[in-house]
Formats: structure tokens, C-alpha cells, sequence
């Protein structure tokens, strides 16, 4: 019966972490988006983030962090959530669920420790700012 489920791939999402300028609180901030470049709209999208590191003496993880968007529109994006600094030094996970149409699809996205950093900022076309893709 498991061979008989299919699970599509997820392409054309993408999670990123982006360093800018906060206007109203006049700091640099790190903030986490979600791109859609498909060309249709995701509908009832669900990102469910936490940080986790594992280590000698057990598991040292955050608090569940969920975000729901009821409709990402085609070739746009949205602002999930801001991450603090102290949370690089540890994997940061992203669940992302959505639907497209009537079908369900489903992806983690992973910053591995200590990736997200100044460093390693690139251009992200899409929101026209600098920032780090997660894998």
C-alpha cells in the first residue's frame, strides 16, 4: 500500500532568511520570507518552524513556531516570522504544507548551524534583497 502513495516534489518554493533594515524600530533585523515562484496561487499554506542542535548531553530545542497563509499569490512572497541571532547556532528547521489545486504538497526546508551569517547574504531577486536560501 506505501508504494501506491505518491508524493509530489515540491519545486519553485523557497525559504529564505533576509538581513534589512527595520524602519519603524531603526535596527537591522533578520527576518524569514516565503517565495512562491510558481505561476499559480498556494493556497492555505502552513509553516511550521523550530530550532534544534542536537548535543552530547540530549536535545536542545526552541518552542513550535506555526504561520498559516490562507493564499500566496502566483510569483509573490510573504514574511513569516523574525529570528533572532542566538537561534544560528542552531538547525533551523521550516515544514512547509500548502495546497496546490487539490493536491497536497509538503517540504522541509534546513539552515544548518552557524549558515546563516552576514558572509553569506546573496541577492535574492525575488524580493529584491539581500539574504540566505535555505536547502
Amino acid at each position: 500500500m506505501k508504494k501506491d502513495i505518491v508524493i509530489p516534489e515540491v519545486t519553485n518554493v523557497e525559504i529564505a532568511v533576509v538581513f534589512e533594515y527595520n524602519d519603524i524600530y531603526k535596527t537591522d533585523d533578520w527576518n524569514v520570507y516565503i517565495i512562491n515562484k510558481k505561476s499559480v496561487d498556494l493556497e492555505l499554506v502552513v509553516i511550521v518552524s523550530q530550532g534544534f542542535s542536537p548535543e552530547i548531553s540530549g536535545l536542545k530545542t526552541t518552542s513550535l513556531f506555526r504561520k498559516k497563509i490562507d493564499i500566496l499569490p502566483a510569483n509573490s512572497f510573504a514574511k513569516i516570522e523574525l529570528i533572532q541571532p542566538e537561534l544560528f547556532q542552531l538547525n533551523n528547521r521550516f515544514q512547509v504544507s500548502f495546497f496546490e489545486g487539490n493536491t497536497l504538497f509538503e517540504k522541509t526546508f534546513l539552515f544548518k548551524e552557524n549558515t546563516i551569517k552576514e558572509g553569506a547574504l546573496r541577492m535574492i531577486p525575488q524580493l529584491k534583497k539581500r539574504g540566505i536560501l535555505a536547502n
